[in-house]
């Protein structure tokens, strides 16, 4: 589903060229959930952006259901993107202008699906927020908004997931709802799933893990997939 070969990311610093990721070889299957770890800084989330095909590394390449998305200008990542992927952001990433509702269909709506609202309506019954979604993203709670993003994320029907800390600035009780509707909503639409994360208890409910440190890949570490 998702290959990438030998992916190297450079920036220009007033110090000098900064290596955030040194050549990084890794393959996710369709289905696998995939946790990426390792400490700050370490370049997790650069990672991501770069599978996504959100940003070009600066050499290697990386594939997406056959497809070489580093050869592709914007405009054609921006459709594979439609095509295949969804996202989780810690920070939500709402319109503050759209009510829930409207923040959930309007991805569909811009593919052109006419009945964008009834789906949209239907996966935020799914997240529990039946009765909320004609609020706007400053009065939901935290937790909420986030369920907002994952109904907004899984309406679209992804091929691919990802995740960038998706729980980092909820309490514990409010993460642990939204992990187990990650895991519930990926396990029953097969979609795979590739998300960051510090903590270790979402880690290892994934198929597999890898770590990354200074920009490095270590050897992959198997965890146990937990019924969710």
């Amino acid at each position: 589903m998702i290959e990438a070969h030998h992916i190297v990311k450079e920036v220009v610093t007033s110090a000098g060229t900064l290596r955030i990721l040194d050549d990084i070889s890794l393959a996710v299957a369709e289905g696998e959930a995939l946790a990426i770890v390792g400490p700050s800084g370490s370049g997790k989330s650069t990672l991501l952006g770069i599978l996504a095909g959100l940003d070009l590394p600066s050499a290697g390449q990386v594939q997406i259901n056959g497809e070489d998305i580093t050869a592709m200008d914007e405009e054609g990542r921006a459709a594979m993107r439609a095509r295949y992927v969804g996202f989780v952001f810690q920070s939500f990433q709402l319109l503050p202008s759209l009510t829930a509702l409207e923040n959930v269909a309007l991805p569909l709506e811009l593919r052109g699906d006419a009945q964008a609202l009834d789906t949209a309506r239907r996966f935020l019954e799914r997240v529990g927020l039946a009765a909320r979604w004609h609020h706007y993203p400053r009065q939901l709670s935290g937790g909420e908004q986030q369920r907002v993003a994952l109904a907004r994320a899984f309406a679209s029907q992804p091929k691919i997931l990802f995740a960038d800390e998706p729980t980092g600035n909820l309490d514990t009780a409010t993460g642990e709802t939204i992990n187990n509707l990650l895991f519930q909503l990926n396990r029953e639409a097969g979609t795979t799933l590739i998300l960051v994360t510090h903590e270790p208890v979402l880690a290892n409910r994934c198929h597999r893990r890898v770590t990354l440190r200074g920009g490095r890949l270590l050897n992959g570490e198997t965890a146990l997939p937990v019924d969710p």
